[in-house]
């Protein structure tokens, strides 16, 4: 079996060049700094790598993938962009974040300019144009989609919603661009309807497989890894499968209201935190999390199992097996 993450770093590597070569230099350069940042400093950028394999499982020509998998990264980084101006994050990848180094204006504006960038470079692909039209399909309603999930995260922040909810949210938030990002990938290697529909579908539930576990991991995760507190989500309200689950199953009412109140509580300690974290555990919420995460990881499996064997093939399997059993 393949390792996702060293074929995620040849990917990369593969795809640097053209990563940095599509914003070049020209005024205002404080906007184009911005807009270098995040694409520039890396990061894993699955979503490209799934543009890429997808056209080559399908028997394509991903010489013809490039442009589209460069502005699927560019799109992933306009969300990140906003999403550090949203929560007013001060780091992000041992970076300060743009809006904290260039100014709000800068970074809502590096943002769009990211965004129109990917639409520059889809507008461009060499593939027939009802194909193009399909892509830019996927595409658009992806990044609607996104901003519909971003929405409903914020809005669930500090409330207690159901676990269908929160399964919409995610999808919307999380798998919508895994899932342009594949389907487009099998669009431009020509492949039939059925099978762009069934790729499609393999990422949604890699998406969601993926998010449940970034979950798992703000509350489980080691800090040192993850960069991240583990309390923070706690803090947040923030609504996952794991307090869904603990909301519907616990039924003792002076423990239940224990942890409503260190849920959402800004200024909760960090052994209130992990007071609120053991409740999660007592009652099998972050196991029924990590059990859910991998049956959509299995979902997402078959999905694909049609294609011929193939490198990416195994990568695409490698990879949704990756989302669910990583540190960081």
């Amino acid at each position: 079996m393949i390792d996702a993450k060293e074929y995620l770093k040849k990917m990369s590597a593969e795809l640097d060049g053209a990563i940095k070569s599509n914003i070049v230099d020209e005024n205002p350069q404080n906007l184009i700094d911005a807009c270098k940042q995040y694409p520039y400093a890396g990061g894993k950028r699955m979503r490209p790598a799934i543009v890429m394999a997808a056209c080559r499982a399908v028997g394509g020509d991903s010489s013809k993938a490039v442009p589209l998998a460069v502005a699927i990264e560019y799109i992933h980084n306009f969300t990140l962009i906003h999403d550090d101006l949203m929560d007013d994050d001060d780091v992000r990848r041992g970076m300060t974040t743009i809006h904290k180094g260039y100014g709000m204006a800068t970074a809502v504006l590096a943002g769009d300019a990211l965004y129109s960038k990917a639409f520059q470079l889809i507008s461009r692909l060499d593939i027939p144009g009802d194909r193009l039209v399909e892509v830019l399909r996927y595409v658009s309603d992806a990044v609607w989609d996104l901003g519909r999930g971003q929405q409903m995260d914020v809005n669930n922040e500090g409330q207690i919603v159901s676990e269908e909810e929160y399964l919409e949210t995610i999808k919307l938030k999380t798998s919508v661009l895994f899932a342009a990002a594949a389907a487009s990938g099998a669009i431009v290697g020509g492949a039939p309807k059925k099978d762009v529909e069934a790729i499609y579908d393999y990422a949604i539930e890699l998406g969601l497989g993926f998010q449940m576990f970034d979950d798992y991991l703000g509350i489980a995760g080691d800090p040192a890894k993850t960069g991240k507190s583990v309390g923070n989500d706690i803090r947040k309200g923030k609504c996952t499968c794991m307090v869904t689950h603990t909301m519907d199953v616990l039924a003792d009412p002076e423990k239940l209201d224990r942890f409503k109140s260190i849920l959402g509580n800004m200024a909760a300690s960090d052994e209130e935190c992990a007071e609120a974290k053991r409740i999660m555990e007592e009652v099998g919420a972050i196991d029924y999390n990590l059990d859910l995460a991998k049956k959509k990881v299995e979902i997402a499996k078959q999905k694909i199992a049609f294609l011929p064997e193939s490198e990416e093939k195994e990568f695409m399997i490698a990879l949704a097996e990756y989302g669910i059993n990583r540190e960081v």
